[in-house]
This record gives structure tokens, C-alpha cells and sequence, in this order.
């Protein structure tokens, strides 16, 4: 009974989420890594490659250079290159940092693409408006999924 009741809560608060997805304020950190699929299903290196050089979507190349995406100009020198992620950084401890990076790293730049919660002054869009019940995180489970197994694809 109070399953069924949790479940439509979440439902109506149009927070449904597959049982097998981690929602954002549930993932598990451990030393920075996340051990488990926030999806509940392998990531498509395919798709992942697609969010990291669209910059409507992940945006890493703002920050990163990946020689993979070389058809994508203007990509950023801040961050380090992700040629290699997939030898320096295991599955799990690619998952933390694209999930939340802080978490590994506390004093980096890197959004925290799977976060809802525990921001200083988040808005709604570009508003200028305090968020509403919509404020999702920036990146769905499987896109996050999708990014690891194409960082876990890039070897130096």
C-alpha cells in the first residue's frame, strides 16, 4: 500500500522514473565514483559521443578537446583533454565525474550533470526566475550512461 501511494506521488509530481533508474539525489558516491548504472542499462557509445560534441547537450567540448570530434570547432581548453579518459579513469569513476565532478574533484569547474538539488542560485533556464518544478538535471541517466561508455571508448 504505501508503495503504490509513493508511486503515485511521484507520478503526479511528474518525477516517474523507471524502476530501474537512480534518481539524481539517490545516486551512491564512493571516493567519487558510482558503481552502479544510473539507468539500469548499458550506455550507447554512439549516442554518448552525439552529447559530448552537441552543444545543446552535454557541451563538453566548450571545456574539452576530444580528437574523436575534430569536426566540431571551437572546442575549449580548460578542462583536460579527454583523449585517454577511457585509460586514466575507470567506468565507475567516469560515471562520478560526469555525474557530479565535485563529488571527485571539489574544486573543479565541471557541471554537475545529474544534480537537482543543493545549488546556491539556480534558475529556470534564463529566466532570471527562481526554478520550478521542473528543474531536472542536465543530462538524463542514459545520456550519462551514454557519455561513460564513449569515454570509456577513447584511449590514447
Amino acid at each position: 500500500m504505501k508503495r503504490s501511494i509513493m508511486t503515485m506521488a511521484l507520478v503526479c509530481t511528474g518525477f516517474a522514473v523507471s524502476a530501474a533508474e537512480v534518481a539524481p539525489s539517490d545516486v551512491k558516491f564512493e571516493d567519487g565514483s558510482v558503481a552502479q548504472s544510473l539507468s539500469g542499462t548499458s550506455g550507447d557509445a554512439a549516442n554518448g559521443r552525439q552529447v559530448v560534441g552537441n552543444k545543446s547537450l552535454g557541451n563538453c567540448v566548450a571545456c574539452h578537446q576530444v580528437s574523436d570530434l575534430a569536426d566540431v570547432p571551437f572546442q575549449g581548453e580548460i578542462g583536460p583533454p579527454l583523449d585517454g579518459a577511457g585509460e586514466r579513469w575507470s567506468e565507475e569513476e567516469l560515471r562520478g565525474i560526469v555525474a557530479n565532478a565535485k563529488m571527485m574533484f571539489p574544486e573543479s569547474m565541471m557541471p554537475s550533470f545529474y544534480k537537482t538539488e543543493g545549488f546556491y542560485r539556480p534558475g529556470n533556464a534564463y529566466t532570471g526566475e527562481a526554478p520550478d518544478d521542473t528543474f531536472g538535471p542536465l543530462l538524463s541517466a542514459q545520456q550519462i550512461e551514454d557519455v561513460v561508455a564513449y569515454l570509456v571508448t577513447l584511449k590514447e
